[in-house]
């Protein structure tokens, strides 16, 4: 076995911290996820240890299609929440347009796993670079082509992990990010 890890799991807790640290007000987050996918369930329960672990109430939304959107998104605008994270997969990042603009309409500060989603409008993101990934992974595969056997090649986690920031989304949705979260930016959306 051999590949690119994308470490979510292992970052869930500090984006839930790191969404917490910028909306201060923080109580109710909702976590729109596919459960569909086990590797997303993975990342949802972590979400749900840190979210209880900082006196937060996690409301789960599953979404295993695209037409599951509109009926998940009509509930959440019921009583939005103080703040969403998205869990990354396929699904949420092949229609994060529709996610991206239903957090803006009903202002709805979110976080993202990565920084695609904050540099096409979502509030920030903190996560792996996806291009160095998928660079990676090419790699991986360019050693297997050539006969290398998947044993030999080692899994390879990212070397560099950043925070995406997007001032624009928080002017429109009267935010002000903390100072201790501006310094940590690797990367400012203006």
């Amino acid at each position: 076995m051999t590949g690119v890890s994308d470490r979510a799991t292992d970052l869930s807790a500090k984006r839930v911290e790191l969404r917490r640290e910028a909306v201060p007000r923080l109580s109710r987050l909702a976590v729109l996820w596919n459960s569909a996918d086990p590797g997303m369930a993975l990342r949802a329960r972590e979400i749900e240890r840190a979210a209880r672990m900082l006196g937060l109430t996690m409301e789960p939304w599953s979404v295993r299609s695209p037409a599951e959107f509109d009926p998940a998104f009509a509930s959440i605008a019921k009583k939005p929440p103080d703040a969403m994270l998205v869990v990354a997969g396929i699904l949420t990042v092949t229609y994060r347009k529709r996610l991206l603009d239903f957090a803006a309409t009903h202002r709805i500060p979110a976080i993202y796993e990565f920084g695609l989603f904050a540099r096409d409008g979502g509030l920030m993101a903190y996560g792996p670079d996806l291009l160095d990934a998928f660079r990676r992974g090419a790699e991986c595969v360019d050693k297997l082509l050539k006969g290398a056997r998947p044993s030999d090649i080692p899994v390879e986690q990212p070397a560099k992990v950043g925070l995406v920031v997007n001032l624009r989304t928080a002017r429109a949705l009267g935010i002000t990010f903390p100072q201790s979260v501006l310094v940590r930016a690797d990367e400012v959306v203006e």
